[in-house]
């Protein structure tokens, strides 16, 4: 019997590390799979996906631009997918996809990770989240469980941040959106980029030394050289003098051991992984 086939699913994605990261995974587990990268045309998502299972594929992970895509296109879905609107994980089963969103979760594991190393946590902190789409989406739901004090989201477009502000209301901690330009005099405990700027070589444009004084600046991008300064956004931190910064190369991590557990039903080791790429060569998300 040939091996099973996953692959991730997005545009672009050539320079995407999850091959290698199920392989590491595959190898680990003792598993035989196959995993591969497909590059979507952006009009076309569903073809694609259609395609791949059409060939005898088992799973996906999906990334930029496709995350609702992949939420509309799920016939079922897990609760932290249906919370957050966005799939990042399509299983195929015999009743139709099934749509998880591993992300968040990914997150909260990286971050908890990062902040024990200096003594903090997510309970009663205050946290902005910029962007409002997909990545966004996934984050938030599981950012809350963890009981911050506040979580704001800002976008561009303000209107999409407010759209899914009210998504999340109604809980414990007090959700909200803002303006970009509104940031000027606000502090944060926690600063989480959750847009795809950094990806295209843009420029976010953000008030002047707002990251100031942030206990943690957390880009879900990463890119070339250390983690702390690896994305103009982080470098950008580094300069303005938040007390910790990192790059979401642990998250990735993170959410595809989760998207493997659903597959594969076993929990792989992340250490060993994240430890081997941080000692290889980097590449963006």
């Amino acid at each position: 019997m040939p091996p099973d086939r996953y692959a991730v699913i997005g545009n672009p994605v050539a320079h995407s590390k999850s091959p290698l990261i199920h392989s590491m995974f595959a190898h680990a587990a003792g598993q035989e799979l196959v995993y591969e990268r497909i590059e979507a045309p952006l009009t076309d998502f569903a073809a694609s996906v259609a395609a791949f299972g059409d060939a005898g594929g088992r799973g996906l992970n999906v990334t930029l631009p496709f995350k609702i895509d992949a939420f509309n296109l799920a016939r079922s879905h897990s609760e932290r997918a249906a919370r957050a609107g966005a799939v990042n994980t399509l299983k195929f089963e015999s009743q139709g996809l099934f749509g998880d969103n591993t992300d968040g979760a990914g997150l909260v594991r990286d971050l908890l990770r990062v902040l024990g190393d200096v003594g903090l946590g997510l309970y009663a902190s205050r946290i902005l989240v910029l962007g409002a789409g997909g990545a966004a989406r996934g984050i938030i739901g599981p950012l809350l469980a963890e009981h911050p004090r506040a979580l704001t989201i800002t976008n561009r477009d303000l209107h999409k941040a407010l759209e899914l502000a009210q998504r999340f209301e109604g809980g414990a901690t007090t959700v909200d959106s803002v303006a970009l330009e509104a940031l000027t005099h606000e502090r944060f405990d926690l600063v989480i980029n959750a847009t795809s700027a950094g990806l295209g070589g843009v420029t976010l444009a953000l008030p002047e030394r707002m990251l100031r004084g942030a206990q943690l600046v957390y880009d879900l991008a990463y890119g070339d050289g250390p983690p702390e300064s690896s994305t103009p956004f982080l470098a950008r931190a580094v300069e303005e003098g938040a007390v910790r910064t990192a790059d979401g190369l642990g998250m990735l991590v993170e959410q595809a051991a989760l998207s493997f557990a659903l597959w594969r039903g076993i929990t792989p080791a992340t250490a060993p992984v994240l430890a081997a790429l941080r000692s290889g060569d980097k590449g963006r998300t």
